[in-house]
Parts: structure tokens; sequence; C-alpha cells
């Protein structure tokens, strides 16, 4: 009698721990998708805008908004005083009703790039911060190096900020002023506050360098595009012609390109395990004039 209870317990306790197996197992299967980045298709690019040029609200969003593009707009005070050529804040928040992403890119538009200035940082995001939140725009969770110059202090005034997603430039890959095809976003060796430029649109830019740029958006792959004003008066040297961007933009449509805001990006990052960056320790100073 007892031989036969205990081959009965023993019978109970192997079901239970196949049970729990299974059980485990499913778990654990549903959880991993969680923990993975999720799959990046081919041919996104991400459209970003620098600067607060007064062009993008009259000429880049009505285009974006006719061809169903999504962008961010990394906004600095450091012009918004010359009315003529320059959004106001209350542009600002009109860029942000409508939808598109409103990013930091600092108060006075400096380098950034050495120890001093590095810890002055989180003092120029809040006040950029606290001016869209008076205009009802949430704080920023990305932002974009003033002049494509970084150093580790000031990465580390993003981290603590809340600062998620950050866009460097073609730099140090590419020197400043080159019409290069630049370096493309790859989430398993680039850190997130150091996305890198694929194309920074200069003025002699042609189409044929620009399908150059973009064709890059494939095999995991993310091309990301730095404008500034179309046109831009003030900053002739980062000008793009309306009409040249009017092409760039209608040849993303007509190839099925997915024109998306640096916020969307997120969920491309394995968030659990980031990419070992060895940029996180450098200290980039590029030649870019203000």
């Amino acid at each position: 009698m007892g031989s036969c209870c205990n081959f009965v317990l023993r019978g109970a306790e192997l079901k239970y721990s196949t049970l729990l197996a299974t059980t485990t197992a499913i778990a654990l299967s549903l959880a991993t998708p969680l923990l993975r980045a999720v799959q990046i298709p081919a041919k996104t690019v991400v459209l970003t805008f620098d600067d607060a040029v007064r062009s993008q609200i009259t000429v880049v969003a009505p285009l974006l908004e006719q061809l169903g593009f999504k962008a961010t707009f990394f906004i600095t005070h450091n012009w918004m005083d010359d009315q003529a050529h320059f959004l106001s804040w209350e542009d600002v928040a009109e860029l942000n009703r409508r939808g598109f992403e409103i990013g930091n890119h600092t108060w006075t538009h400096s380098g950034f790039d050495t120890p001093e200035k590095g810890a002055m940082l989180g003092q120029e995001l809040q006040m950029v911060d606290d001016e869209l939140a008076r205009v009802g725009v949430p704080k920023p969770i990305s932002f974009a190096w003033p002049g494509d110059n970084f150093g580790p202090e000031a990465l580390k005034q993003l981290q603590l900020h809340g600062i998620k997603l950050a866009r460097r430039g073609m730099q140090p890959e590419v020197p400043y002023g080159e019409v290069q095809v630049g370096p493309l976003l790859d989430v398993t060796k680039n850190y997130p506050l150091l996305i890198p430029t694929t194309g920074d649109a200069y003025p002699d830019w042609t189409l044929d360098h620009f399908k150059k740029v973009v064709a890059g958006a494939r095999d995991g792959r993310v091309v990301v595009l730095q404008f500034h004003g179309v046109p831009d008066v003030v900053h002739p040297w980062v000008n793009t012609p309306p009409e040249m961007f009017r092409q760039y933009m209608f040849y993303l449509k007509q190839h099925g390109y997915r024109a998306i805001a640096m916020r969307d990006l997120l969920p491309y990052f394995n968030w659990s395990h980031l990419p070992d960056d060895p940029l996180m320790t450098a200290r980039v100073a590029s030649a870019r004039r203000k």
C-alpha cells in the first residue's frame, strides 16, 4: 500500500513539474518579444529640421502634411528674436498641434564638447523646456547636438534630464562641409544619444546625391536626414532651396520610403541592453559655423 501511494505521489509530482516547465516556457516565449527591439522596416528615413527657421512652418510643414510624412523640429532660442526669419514660441506650439515632434536644441546653440560647457547643458535644456511648457508643448525626449559637437560631460547631462534620443552630425566619420554619404543608424551599434546623421543637407546637394544618401535605408539600417531652413537666408551654408526640397520629398514618397520623427525610433532600440558605442567617451568638435 505504501509503495502504491509513493508511486502515485511521484506521478503527481512528475505531472506538476511538466506543467510548471510548460507554463514557464510559454510565459518566457510571450515575454521575449517585449525584451527585443522591433524589426526596422526597409526604407525608413528620419526627417529632422534644426534652428527654428521660419520657413519650416511656411514651406516645410505644409509639404510634409501633404505627403503624410512625420518629422522632428529641433528648437533653439538663439535666433528667435529675429521674427522675420525664425519661429516664435507660438509657431512652435502650432507645429506641435499639427502632430510634429518638437525637440530640444538648447537655448544658445553653443558647442557642448568641453567639460565646462557640458556641465551647463542641463540648464540650457531646462530653459527651452520652460518656454515650451508655457505654450503647451510637452517636454521633449529628443535632442540635437548644436553644431554637431558633443562630449561625455554633456552626454551625462542628457541622461540626467531624461532625454531618450539625440542626433549628432556626420562627424567624426565625415568632415563637416563635405558632400558625402554619412553613417547609417545601426541600433545595435549606435548609442541612442549619439544617433548619426546620414545626410546633412547643403545648398550644393543634387537629387542624385540625395538618392545615394537614402539608398542605405535597408537591412535594418536607418537613414537620418538633417535639414535647416527651406530656404535658410540667415545661414546660407545650410540653405536648402525649396524646389530641391520638394524634389527630395517627392522622391521619398514615389519610392515608398517611410518618413518618421526621431521619437518613432524608440521601439527599435533594445533598452534592456544598449550598445557600447565607443563615441560615448569621445569629444567631437566640428568646424561647423553657428
